[in-house]
């Protein structure tokens, strides 16, 4: 599969996740996030930052939900529910915020 975005192609796969990771840039992110109803805030970012630091930092590490949720209250020094983190990504905060984030699709099941 494919789309256009500012007159190139860009190829994903099936579920829309990018083929080549060095297409992604934030505009690009805004245009994917846009295209699934998401209006991304500080907060979205701040999760698709530490989805891409732990994949291109931590040997292509990522993190489930439950990690997320952990590193989502570290870095708003609060208290952050799985249901926070949902809120941000409906469809799953892993798998939705890493396709927006410009990751592969994960194979992992997912989950808490």
């Amino acid at each position: 599969m494919s789309f256009e975005y500012e007159g190139k192609t860009i190829e994903t796969n099936a579920n829309g996740h990018l083929e080549n990771h060095e297409d992604w840039s934030e505009d690009l992110a805004k245009f994917m996030a846009a295209a699934e109803g998401i209006e991304l805030t500080d907060r979205h970012w701040d999760l698709i930052n530490y989805l891409r630091e732990e994949y291109f930092d931590n040997a292509q590490n990522q993190p489930n939900t439950r990690a997320i949720v952990k590193a989502m209250s570290k870095a708003w020094g609060e208290k952050v529910s799985q249901r926070d983190v949902y809120d941000l990504f409906p469809l799953d905060p892993s798998k939705q915020g890493g396709k927006i984030a410009g990751l592969p699709e994960s194979r992992r099941k997912g989950g808490y």
